[in-house]
């Protein structure tokens, strides 16, 4: 493979980063130039609820900076994504227009679950030293302008996921607010931090003990860094002693020490504050940060889609998990969704040919199965309206607010009528593709439902063939699967309209 160079833009809370990479087989992953620039776009949406005309001419500056850097580099590809500044304003589509014609750039919105993911993306990137210690019990703390993500791992799988909005701007603008001495500062975010936190141990830490924690900020991390390398795991003194430093002296002697600039520190010193308080709430004994940031991240799901790098984890494997966890909070059954799942996916393979859906579009019919008696939790009526509620009212990291809604109006249809896309009302109107990718699971996994009607997991060994015009499903069992048979009748008839293929169930040993 030859070398492949590509630009990475976090058009983030505080400032502008791009970080140009290159790409090869041999020499894997190579950042090759680093751009930041101050520009403090969370305070205007944090607190006004729209960027000011002056900082939107200053982005505009900064990225047609950025546009002819890239161009002296003749990248290969470029991605640039915006947080919770671009995300949280009243004018994001004006804004993404603009940038759009003056500078040629496209500013992509990440959902809060889609700028996490790729957070722990840019600290799985460091390889070997991530999979071992998320191997044991480990959080992952991601520290942004606007909040925080808590991640919680053990034996290398994602066991929950969390978002606080403690992020170091909302905190500093609040400070300002409040007009409070540097004497109040450190009593007054402990107050406001911990009463979150307090909530957060009750309903998700609870007794689960944790080993590491991993740190992902671009305040505090790159200080670390800097002294320490991206390496070294601080013990829990060493982190104190470290944070000590930070709180003597004037911002001035800080921001020499730190190697930062003087008004950074004060953001330094919230996002140190934030991580001494989470180590200490979660009993952490090592502390890990990488340096990782949003354009590392970045930078690796480019690599991921355009096959030059190999997957050093199984990202998909988290999705899953995350919504096992969610499934179990709301009581809903492990065995039953796990054979929804296994028949679901079945028929899914079998039709390749026909749906036209690829592996991302499985996914959402695997998150769908699991997820699809959430709603049972709320009431035993209007199931399927209680499930696409909590769904959408759930973060699952990895999914975008659009791929969320497709699986909730998955599991949604699995038991309500189906709203055809001219029917569509309401706020949310979801555009043709994805109505299509809706109707195409929701067949599937209405057929797949049918079979397991008596939640007695009858059917095993099922295999899925299509001949002709038909889909022949073939399950042996010498059990009486009547039940099934007659639900799987009644739910034929939308498989059909969407697929124009007959569903045919065959017992291979009939009693």
């Amino acid at each position: 493979m030859s070398v492949k160079t590509f630009a990475a833009i976090d058009v983030g809370s505080f400032e502008l980063t791009m970080k140009i990479f290159e790409f090869s087989q041999k020499g894997g992953m190579k950042e090759i130039d680093c751009v930041r620039r101050r520009l403090d776009l969370g305070t205007d949406t944090y607190f006004n609820d729209k960027i000011s005309n002056e900082k939107m001419d200053e982005l505009c500056r900064t990225l047609q900076e950025f546009s002819d850097r890239m161009r002296a580099y003749k990248v290969d590809g470029c991605s640039a994504y915006g947080t919770s500044a671009i995300r949280e304003t009243k004018n994001t589509t004006i804004i993404q227009d603009q940038v759009a014609q003056r500078t040629g750039i496209r500013i992509n919105v990440l959902s809060n679950s889609e700028q996490r993911f790729l957070g722990y993306k840019a600290v799985a990137a460091r390889g070997e030293t991530f999979g071992r210690i998320i191997g044991d019990k480990t959080a992952v703390v991601d520290i942004g302008g606007g909040s925080i993500q808590l991640s919680l791992f053990d034996n290398d799988t994602l066991v929950s996921t969390q978002n606080l909005r403690l992020g170091v701007l909302r905190i500093q603008e609040y400070l300002n607010r409040f007009e409070a001495k540097s004497s109040q500062a450190e009593n007054l975010i402990e107050e406001m931090t911990m009463a979150q936190l307090g909530t957060y141990k009750k309903l998700f830490l609870k007794d689960r003990e944790i080993r590491n924690l991993i740190v992902v900020d671009d305040y505090v991390s790159p200080c670390i860094v800097r002294e320490n390398g991206s390496d070294a795991m601080l013990t829990a003194e060493d982190y104190r002693v470290f944070q000590r430093r930070i709180r003597s002296g004037s911002d001035t002697q800080a921001a020499m020490a730190l190697g930062v600039s003087e008004e950074k520190v004060p953001l330094v010193f919230i996002s140190a504050l934030l991580v001494a308080e989470i180590a200490e709430l979660m009993g952490a004994e090592r502390i890990w940060a990488p340096g990782a940031t949003l354009c590392d991240g970045i930078a690796y799901e480019y690599a991921e889609k355009n096959k030059a790098l190999s997957g050093l984890h199984d990202f998909e494997k988290d999705i899953i998990a995350c919504a096992s966890n969610i499934s179990k909070r709301y009581m809903g059954s492990k065995k039953r969704s796990e054979t929804l799942e296994r028949i679901a996916t079945t028929i899914f393979d079998s039709m390749k040919k026909v749906h036209g859906l690829g592996r991302r579009e499985r996914l959402y019919l695997r998150l769908a199965a699991i997820l699809h008696d959430c709603g049972k939790y709320i009431g035993m009526v209007n199931i399927g309206e209680n499930t696409f509620q909590i769904i959408m009212a759930t973060e699952i990291i990895g999914l975008s607010h659009l791929e969320r809604e497709i699986v909730a109006n998955v599991a949604r249809f699995n038991y309500s009528r189906f709203v055809y896309y001219s029917e569509q009302t309401g706020a949310s109107r979801l555009d043709r593709d994805s109505y299509l990718i809706i109707a195409k699971l929701t067949a599937i996994l209405r057929l797949a439902s049918g079979l397991d009607r008596s939640h007695k997991q009858k059917l095993t060994g099922l295999k899925a063939a299509l001949k002709d015009n038909r889909l022949v499903l073939t399950v042996d069992t010498q059990v009486d699967i009547t039940l099934e048979k007659g639900f799987f009748r009644m739910r034929e008839d939308f498989f059909k309209e969407v697929f124009s293929i007959e569903p045919v169930l065959k017992q291979h040993k009939e009693l």
